[in-house]
């Protein structure tokens, strides 16, 4: 295997993709490339089989394998000879040597998955990765040192072991780095025989016996079986390319075999030997592509392992090992793959990753030319493979000693390898034919010298088999589709019979639209999609950009202008009503994309930015949301499609829906029967959805009962909200005991919402149900039980759970009914419970005897960083409660007591506290009838306390007094970034003494002044401060009557304030023809800053 580093010339661009497109993954080091030295593979073989038969090393064939004499650190010394030769063998065959690197950290930890999921079985590759947006199933990983070994101690070793990965994604090179680390001794350590095949190898023998399949891997001595040798030591079967057999398996018709001597069908062989019929007692390793491993029924299989693709850090380093020699050109590679997000998804499949980078390197190493400018970079698939066969036959043109082929040599050149090879991968692409032989190569009349072109290299790749008759197959599985597409364009222009029949003879079919039409057909029929990405390149063949790459080399320039519009019309009639969007449908909308012809995409689109898309309800119109949901930007993080799903809408996208990470379907009118359709959606192992939101539904109990049984097998939502629907007791214990055994569940609150099961009428019993789940659950993390009619008794059932539970961080209790008895019993399990970090009472009927518990509480708790008290009755006695408890508590950052009744005694209680207390950072007092006093005792304490950097005192008559008292504090406070001080009877001197503090203070960032009074004198005040004043970032001065004097004040002091960046001079009885002139001097003199008028 060739190494995709060095590329030291423009002749050389393309020489390393052959070798490893279809097989990818960089061997790390000098690896590459060591094993050319030992002679052909069929010469390797015979050498092979001459040295484990016992003939020795002797002859100019045997095996040139360094270090094998007794000091070779091959690991431990086998007994027997002949196996340790074998590990030789197989090390000389993978091209290593010991001193080499380790293989790549992507090959060496594999996913274990749970079986094969409904798009993997169905989908084309390209749509596998599209839809999961190239993002793996979660799972657990195996290293590969692990792969045979049981997982547990209870259970045993796997026989059959699958590792599936789509194509390009690197499973043959896999298979050789396990080879080569076991031939060191690395992996694999139970396994005395390795016994490595390919189905590639496997296709050039009609019939085998297990002895023979055994014995060509392993030959012994005269007289000694194969199979019988395998036996007597543990042994490891691999078979790769399960996708590339000739045969597929059949596991209900296939006849039993017992007799290893018998010799049979290849494929009823390898049925017989994965069902445990033949070598039993051997493990078994089949590697294949997704689509194709379901031929082996899931019953049979132990263990399911899956590669990874690369992520964005790995295709980074692929590009920089594609050109060591000029970082500058790997970077800039890179940059143009990310400026398309659906190609660079693509970029996840190591092989597509290569191919974009070569095609992206020919173009950086030899610029664009004057008409090639408008043509860059490409948008499309097809684009993209443009570039490549562009780069192809500038790589043709070079290997003749031409700087630039003219344009007819060119032409020819492209022309007679679509001719050759576009047939030959057509009529493969039809039959699932991807490894082809010289008999093959003959039928359809392929010249075997024309495969020695370069041009033919970059498509086709030639491996010798152990039965001496060469392999050949496409670098890659989309090259053979796009050869395929451009060979279908041509020959359909000039075709009279359908170019799917097998012997040529149908009714007649004239024209190229009329064998379009075929082509988009079986296209739409084919149930396994092997067509879709062809369908995609024939379209793309049509655009005007595909046309001026390729005219002159494979197309006639201008020739798309006839077809264009009616293969787009065509196209959209394909998107029937039906009742479901399936990915036939979905690929259709890529075709269009392909052909330039975006309108419809776009509409919709626009639809989704502007809130409009209720009005698209018609069948294409669903299309297109289908395949925006997959490639848009917008839809990645979130797919927000809040009032507009109607059940039938809804029912026709959830084949799509199931792979957006984060769906908002607020408002939609679901009700309990579109909960049924969801639970279904969610209860897929396809299912990607982590975070939904269902607020306003109307779901009643029955359809939380179908979300419930969904929760029991989901395994990747994350995130619940359910506010305002109608769920009730019966929902919530539904949903509760879902949650006794969910374990990725994690929060009843999807973020950015701040509502879950909030307004749900789930009372004391529901409550009870919930209680009852949380005790058991270990993963929930956030809960919110918001206006519930929750009483004292539901508190209770909460309390006694939290004693238990370790894993909620954040509780929402607010607008219930606990009262006093609710939180005493919370109060109780405060003491006890270290896990909870926010807790929500707001609005709960707590007074004095309920905070007294809780603030006991927290002198023994250690993990409560928010406690919300807002809109209860706490009075001044209360507020001493509060005081003692923050005298006490070091860990309590956050307290709110907005709107209770602590008055001035129950503040300056708060804020003799506050001198000792280092913990807490943020105190809201809004709306407690405060006045000055306190104002002057919450001073006294800001000048000596150094954690609080938020006070709110809003709504608050502290007056001026009081205003003169915090601004004292700030002349010496650094700690506080905000202060809030709207609505308090706050009018210019108070605004003055601020002022003064602001020249002073450096570390305020937020002031709040709305609906004072502080006039043109607070505001010249204030004016003078900004000039000075460097910290703050925020100022509020709406409804203050400023006047039109006091705004232009406040906007001259802005030339010289370059830290402000928002202020508000809204209510300031300024007219129209002023605001503009303010607004205007205040861009002027302060560019940064936005202001509201």
């Amino acid at each position: 295997m060739r190494s995709p580093g060095g590329l030291p010339g423009r002749t050389q661009l393309l020489t390393p993709i052959p070798d490893s497109m279809r097989k990818q993954e960089v061997w790390t080091g000098g690896e590459a490339g060591q094993g050319h030295g030992t002679g052909s593979p069929a010469e390797q073989v015979k050498a092979l089989v001459d040295l484990l038969a016992g003939k020795g090393g002797q002859g100019p064939q045997a095996l040139q394998t360094p270090n094998r004499t007794s000091e070779s650190p091959l690991g431990p010394q086998s007994k027997d000879l002949r196996i340790q030769r074998h590990r030789e063998a197989l090390l000389s065959r993978a091209g290593g040597s010991l001193e080499q690197g380790s293989p790549s950290p992507r090959l060496t930890s594999l996913l274990l998955v749970e079986g094969l999921t409904d798009l993997q079985l169905k989908e084309h590759d390209f749509t596998q990765v599209e839809a999961t947006r190239g993002d793996p199933r979660p799972a657990r990983t195996v290293s590969l040192d692990q792969l045979f070994l049981p997982l547990s101690r209870v259970s045993i070793p796997p026989r059959i072991s699958i590792t599936i990965g789509v194509a390009g994604m690197g499973k043959t090179t896999l298979v050789r780095n396990f080879i080569h680390l076991w031939a060191r001794g690395q992996v694999g350590k139970d396994f005395s025989l390795v016994l490595p095949l390919t189905f590639r190898d496997l296709n050039t023998y009609e019939k085998l016996s297990a002895d023979r399949l055994v014995h060509s891997v392993f030959p012994h001595v005269s007289g000694e079986s194969g199979l019988e040798a395998a036996a007597l030591s543990k042994s490891l079967l691999i078979l790769d390319g399960l996708d590339e057999c000739k045969m597929p398996l059949d596991f209900s018709s296939t006849a039993a075999c017992t007799d290893p001597k018998k010799e049979i069908p290849v494929d009823h062989l390898i049925t017989n030997i994965i069902r445990g019929n033949l070598c039993p007692e051997v493990s078994v390793w089949v590697t294949s592509r997704p689509s194709v491993a379901g031929q082996i029924p899931g019953g049979l299989v132990d263990r399911m392992t899956e590669i990874r693709g690369f992520n964005e850090e790995e295709i980074k380093v692929c590009l920089e090992q594609m050109f060591p020699e000029d970082q500058t050109l790997s970077g800039w590679a890179l940059s143009q793959m990310q400026a398309d997000r659906a190609l660079y998804l693509m970029c996840t499949v190591p092989a597509f990753c290569q191919l974009a980078g070569s095609a992206l390197g020919h173009v950086g190493r030899n610029g664009l030319g004057p008409q090639d400018a408008e043509l860059w970079p490409p948008r499309t698939l097809c684009e993209l493979y443009s570039w490549y066969f562009r780069a192809a036959l500038g790589g043709e043109g070079q290997e003749k000693g031409r700087t630039s082929p003219c344009i007819q040599q060119v032409a020819h050149g492209g022309r007679k390898m679509v001719g050759t090879l576009g047939r030959l991968a057509f009529h493969g692409l039809i039959r699932k034919k991807y490894v082809f032989y010289e008999p093959d190569l003959k039928a359809f009349g392929v010249d075997l010298p024309l495969l020695q072109g370069t041009l033919c290299s970059c498509f086709l790749r030639r491996e010798d088999t152990p039965a001496s008759s060469a392999a050949y197959c496409f670098t890659h599985l989309s090259l053979q589709e796009f050869a395929a597409a451009a060979y279908y364009y041509s020959a359909s222009k000039r075709a009279i019979f359908d170019l799917f029949t097998e012997g040529g003879v149908s009714w007649p079919r004239l024209g190229f639209l009329t064998h379009f039409r075929s082509a988009a057909q079986r296209a739409m029929q084919m149930e396994d999609g092997r067509l879709d990405v062809f369908l995609r390149f024939l379209s793309g063949l049509l655009s005007p950009r595909v046309n001026a790459l390729l005219a002159g080399s494979l197309l006639a320039q201008g020739e798309h202008w006839g077809y264009r519009a009616q293969v787009a019309e065509l196209l959209q009639g394909c998107l029937r009503p039906d009742v479901a969007v399936c990915a036939r449908v979905v690929n259709v909308l890529h075709c269009l994309h392909e052909l330039q012809h975006t309108e419809l995409a776009r509409s919709v689109e626009e639809a989704m930015a502007s809130g409009d898309l209720a009005r698209l309800t018609a069948p294409p119109h669903r299309a297109a949301l289908a395949y925006l949901l997959q490639v848009s930007d917008a839809c990645t993080q979130e797919a927000n499609l809040s009032l507009f799903l109607s059940k039938s809408v809804f029912q026709s996208l959830l084949p799509q829906l199931l792979y957006c990470r984060s769906l908002r379907l607020d408002g939609n009118q679901f009700q309990d029967p579109g909960m049924e359709l969801l639970g279904s959606m969610l209860s897929g192992k396809d299912c990607r959805v982590q975070r939904i939101s269902l607020a306003e539904n109307k779901i009643g109990n029955k359809g939380a009962k179908a979300l419930a049984r969904s929760l029991l097998v989901n395994r990747s939502l994350t995130a619940l909200d359910l506010r305002s629907n109608s769920i009730g007791p019966q929902g919530a214990k539904a949903l509760a005991d879902a949650l006794k055994r969910n374990r990725t569940l994690a929060s009843l609150r999807p973020p950015p919402c701040p509502h879950s099961l909030q307004s749900n009428t789930i009372r004391d019993d529901g409550t009870r149900s919930v209680a009852e789940a949380l005790a058991a659950n270990r993963t929930l993390s956030a809960l919110h039980l918001q206006k519930n009619t929750i009483g004292p008794r539901g508190a209770q059932c909460m309390a006694d759970a939290l004693k238990q539970n370790r894993s909620l961080k954040e509780l929402m209790f607010s607008s219930n009914s606990i009262g006093d008895g609710g939180a005493q019993a919370l109060a109780e399990a405060l003491k006890v419970n270290q896990g909870l970090e926010s807790l929500d009472l707001q609005s709960n009927s707590i007074s004095d005897a309920g905070v007294a518990a809780l603030m006991g509480a927290l002198c023994a708790n250690r993990t409560l960083l928010s406690l919300n008290l807002r809109e209860n009755s706490i009075s001044p006695e209360g507020a001493q409660d509060l005081a003692r408890g923050l005298c006490t508590n070091s860990v309590l950052r956050n307290l709110d007591l907005t709107a209770n009744l602590l008055h001035d005694q129950g503040a300056q209680a708060i804020a003799v506290a506050m001198r000792e207390n280092c913990a807490l950072t943020s105190l809201h007092l809004q709306w407690n009838f405060i006045q000055a006093g306190a104002a002057e005792a919450l001073g006294q304490a800001l000048q000596h306390n150094r954690s609080l950097t938020s006070l709110d005192l809003q709504e608050n008559a502290i007056g001026d007094e009081g205003a003169s008292a915090v601004a004292s504090a700030l002349k010496a406070n650094t700690a506080l970034t905000a202060l809030y001080l709207q609505v308090a009877s706050i009018g210019a001197p108070g605004a003055q003494a601020l002022g003064e503090a602001l020249a002073v203070n450096r570390t305020l960032e937020i002031l709040d002044l709305r609906g004072n009074a502080i006039g043109v004198a607070g505001a010249k005040a204030l004016a003078n401060a900004l000039k000075v004043n460097a910290s703050l970032r925020r100022l509020n001065l709406q409804e203050n009557s400023l006047g039109m004097d006091g705004a232009i004040c406040v906007a001259t002091a802005l030339s010289g304030n370059h830290g402000l960046q928002y202020i508000n001079l809204q209510g300031n009885h300024i007219s129209e023809s002023g605001v503009r002139m303010i607004s205007e001097a205040i861009k002027t003199n302060a560019p940064s800053c936005t202001v509201e008028m």
